[in-house]
């Protein structure tokens, strides 16, 4: 089982239907309108609520900002590359799926499953190794976006772009320094990004089977974004032209 924390996390895990919910825990004193609502999803969910001293909590979540509320889930269930290009949303006529090449930080991962889901993504594919997995820090970063988008776990990038360029995808690389101007570029067809790690960016090989390398303009004195930011100026971009495409 794994823990999840904070009034929207366990909320969008309440109202999604995270299978195998089957208590949740709530510090003692904690009130307010927002609680209130959780603790009438979960009666109508049939949920069990416990209430325990926020010390209790603190243990729990290894005093994480757990706003007086968890409940245990379910260790997270990942999905095979095939699922996630499978699912593209009904309203779009293109798919678009973001990769991300060695993110180490579950604050950045949570994020990033966020700006993607809001985006309109089929889904998002990580590694296996030397890079941050969906848990509790990611879950509640996310806001709830963990428990309504496919999430991929590969043991190669590599080998995951080329199953995308197989299934007809061009594939999009994030490059601070070297890449074509966003603003000049048309995503047509079936669209993969490909975000890399924190500190170093995508890693060689896999720059190599980007299509494209593409930059966000700046103007400033610091010439990069978080990637967490860069992902969500990037995708707003894809969006926007993808939503502007299909009206014309």
């Amino acid at each position: 089982m794994a823990i999840i924390y904070g009034i929207n996390p366990v909320f969008e895990a309440l109202e999604s239907g995270a299978g195998g919910i089957r208590k949740m825990i709530v510090a003692k004193g904690r009130g307010g309108e927002s609680l209130n609502r959780l603790l009438k999803l979960a009666e109508q969910k049939k949920i069990g609520v416990e209430f325990r001293e926020r010390e209790y909590l603190d243990r729990l979540t290894e005093r994480a900002a757990h706003q007086g509320v968890l409940c245990f889930i379910p260790e997270f269930s990942y999905v095979g590359v095939e699922d996630v290009i499978e699912h593209r949303p009904a309203q779009y006529r293109d798919s678009l799926v973001l990769i991300l090449d060695s993110v180490t930080d579950p604050q950045n991962l949570g994020t990033l499953i966020r700006s993607a889901h809001c985006f309109g993504v089929n889904g998002v594919i990580i590694p296996e190794n030397r890079a941050a997995s969906v848990n509790p820090v990611a879950v509640k970063a996310s806001a709830g976006a963990t428990q309504r988008t496919l999430i991929a776990r590969v043991v190669n990038i590599a080998n995951a772009i080329d199953t995308l360029k197989e299934r007809g995808f061009w594939i999009y690389g994030a490059e601070a320094e070297a890449g074509e101007d966003i603003r000049s570029v048309n995503y047509q067809g079936h669209v993969a990004l490909v975000m890399g790690s924190e500190g170093k960016g995508l890693r060689p090989l896999v720059k190599k089977k980007c299509d494209f390398l593409i930059s966000i303009p700046m103007g400033g004195q610091i010439n990069s974004l978080n990637v967490s930011v860069a992902a969500g100026v990037i995708l707003f971009d894809i969006f926007t032209k993808r939503m502007a495409s299909a009206r014309s």
